[in-house]
């Protein structure tokens, strides 16, 4: 044997000494308490596997429909996309040691059951089976986005050998979420954030199962969405030219979350939180009066008016370019903290409210403002989310609107309130993400189970899931992935797993595996606590 081929054996047999700690596997530090490799994240409703371990060729991997399967365009591209991930599981290793097997794993068969559905929902089917074993391994869903949940289960559960082999455990799962609304709330109007940014957020979002992109687009700040039917609204309420997102933006970002299998909601808050409305639209707010300002306006604005005709013309008109722009059938209303101060100096609007016999009662005239545009969606054939203000004012919604609890005070009361009147409702108060604590505040999050209310089993139905919310106030586009990840993950586990899947303790590993894995694909999530990945992926 030439010199050469004595050092790549020498080198071959210090890598192998080196790593014969068989728990230093893929990104795992065993100080962190004892998992397997290849542990999936959230953790599946039942998943069985065995120690015995399979190869598994990466560099021709393929995904291949069975001859019964349906196919789809979103699969296609989904392949393609998971041919990537797996490949970059070994892009970092510069000799790769393939110990001869008589029986390899060099694809997953793939089988749709049925045919394919463009665009996810609601009420849509994320329930998968994965078998993974020597002569085949065949994932298996009635729909598309079962196929995606799938595809994310079987990238996490490679692992890399202390001999730098791709191996996969014989396993057998049979999964399906919790909840069906689980969703991330992203502030792009308190700080602007990149077009890359969010399409990142949206990848780490399909790494964790998450199916919601809440997206809080515009508020009191900014107006970074450029409307066509009244482009003045970005044109003088964004912050600058430049920082808003235009009708390929936006495009753009709905297809990056369909390809993933995940919904676009926006939010378009009012009537408070709207005051970068009113650069665009002065006539949209409420003129507000002082005790100095001798009977005139004081130049300061408040809240949407809400007794103006030119009000509703305006919200059906925009009402009619988002159902456009953003094919999700749920746009969010808004709702929330509308100061009432500014209506009541208002002399009109005092004069309207004697004329409908509410005088004072400024809760019934923000019924009336929602009620109305709650009218609009009707007749557009919108469905809608509001906060819980809403209906804590007295509002009716209509029966499929979703009202979405955040109040950190006494939440349980609220779900037990807002189910009894028979809404459905999402859960947001406790994943308040945007509030640092230094400590591990993750545990929090992963540990509070949503249905610790008082109610009837029809009650605790209606609660169909929850978000995690990063507000904008201290995050842009540098700092909130790393913010967001992997507390999110915490969140996004107590949406997906059984309710009983909640030991910290036994996560702990897990979570930290996750997210080197994470870290390995790109994204950049902070860390737990001490410790380190056993790969550098130069982030």
């Amino acid at each position: 044997m030439d010199k050469l081929g004595w050092l790549i054996v020498s080198v071959m047999l210090c890598r192998t000494f080196a790593n014969t700690q068989s728990d230093e596997e893929f990104g795992y530090v065993p100080s962190l308490g004892d998992t397997s490799p290849g542990s999936v994240w959230p953790q599946p409703q039942s998943h069985t596997s065995t120690a015995q371990t399979i190869p598994v060729t990466i560099e021709n991997f393929s995904f291949n429909y069975v001859a019964s399967s349906y196919q789809c365009s979103t699969l296609d591209q989904a392949f393609k996309r998971y041919q990537g991930v797996l490949r970059s599981m070994t892009s970092h290793l510069r000799l790769k040691f393939r110990p001869m097997a008589l029986q390899v794993i060099s694809a997953l068969d793939i089988n749709l059951m049925s045919l394919c559905e463009h665009y996810p929902s609601l009420h849509m089917n994320e329930a998968y089976n994965l078998v993974v074993k020597e002569d085949q391994s065949i994932l298996t869903s009635g729909s598309v986005w079962g196929i995606l949940r799938g595809l994310e289960t079987f990238s996490q559960l490679l692992w890399e050998t202390a001999t730098g082999e791709m191996v996969v455990n014989k396993t057998t799962i049979i999964d399906h979420p919790r909840y069906t609304y689980r969703g991330i709330l992203l502030d792009t109007s308190r700080h602007y954030l990149s077009l890359n940014v969010i399409l990142k957020n949206l990848d780490a979002m399909a790494y964790n199962k998450f199916n919601v992109f809440h997206w809080h687009i515009v508020d009191q700040e900014s107006f970074p969405y450029v409307s066509q039917v009244y482009p003045d609204l970005s044109r003088k309420g964004a912050y600058q030219a430049n920082y808003v997102y235009t009708p390929d933006d936006v495009a753009a970002v709905v297809e990056y979350a369909r390809l993933r299998g995940i919904r676009v909601v926006p939010e378009f808050d009012t009537p408070g939180h709207s005051l970068s409305w009113g650069l665009g639209q002065p006539d949209l707010l409420t003129p507000c009066y002082a005790s100095w300002s001798g009977g005139k306006p004081s130049g300061t604005f408040g809240p949407i008016n809400p007794i103006l005709k030119s009000t509703y013309r305006f919200i059906r008109n925009l009402f009619i370019e988002l159902k456009e722009v953003f094919p999700d059938s749920y746009i969010h209303l808004g709702g929330d903290e509308v100061s009432f101060d500014c209506w009541k100096s208002n002399p009109d609007i005092t004069n309207y409210m004697k004329q409908k016999n509410i005088t004072g009662d400024y809760a019934k005239l923000e019924e009336i403002y929602i009620r109305k545009i709650s009218e609009i969606c009707e007749e557009l054939g919108l469905s809608y989310i509001v906060w819980q203000e809403v209906v804590d004012n007295g509002v009716q919604v209509k029966c499929d609107a979703v009202v979405e609890v955040w109040k950190r005070n006494k939440p349980q009361v609220e779900l037990a309130k807002v189910t009894k009147l028979g809404y459905h409702v999402i859960i947001t108060a406790p994943w308040y993400l945007n509030r640092i604590q230094y400590r591990e505040d993750w545990y929090n999050f992963y540990q509070y189970e949503p249905t610790n209310f008082n109610g009837t089993k029809e009650q605790k139905n209606l609660l169909i899931g929850g978000e995690a919310c990063m507000w904008g106030e201290y995050v842009d586009g540098t700092n909130i992935i790393p913010r967001l990840w992997p507390r999110a993950s915490a969140v996004a586990e107590r949406l997906w797993s059984a309710k009983d899947v909640n030991n910290v303790t036994e996560a702990t590993p897990r979570l930290h595996q996750h997210r080197c894995r994470m870290v390995q694909r790109g994204i950049a999530a902070e860390p737990l606590h001490k410790g380190y990945c056993i790969h550098d992926w130069g982030i």
